[in-house]
């Protein structure tokens, strides 16, 4: 079941450090079965405060997604992200579409 990686960016501190991540983060997800849907694209806040940015990226599976994230690759650019902004990050579980009627 294909695996969505989510990434909220709520406050950016440090733009030269979300440079570099933004630099790194391709070598990162190399030669795997990933699509980014969105990144930082136009957005309407129904509920809640608006972030200043969101990334989507689908993976085939869950274990897919939560093995980039813990990986040596990924791990060793993280850091960049979070010195430069506060983010909330998460996996989450695709679902076949629901069907009325």
């Amino acid at each position: 079941m294909t695996a969505y990686v989510v990434f909220i960016k709520e406050k950016t501190h440090d733009q030269r450090e979300l440079d570099v991540y933004a630099s790194k983060i391709p070598a990162s997800l190399a030669g795997l079965p990933v699509t980014v849907l969105s990144a930082y694209q136009r957005l309407e806040v129904l509920e809640g405060e608006t972030p200043e940015g969101v990334v989507l990226v689908s993976f085939p599976t869950f274990e897919q997604a939560t093995a980039w994230y813990h990986g040596d690759a990924y791990q060793s650019v993280i850091k960049h992200r979070h010195n430069g902004a506060t983010y909330r990050g998460f996996v989450i579980d695709g679902e076949s579409p629901v069907r009325s009627g």
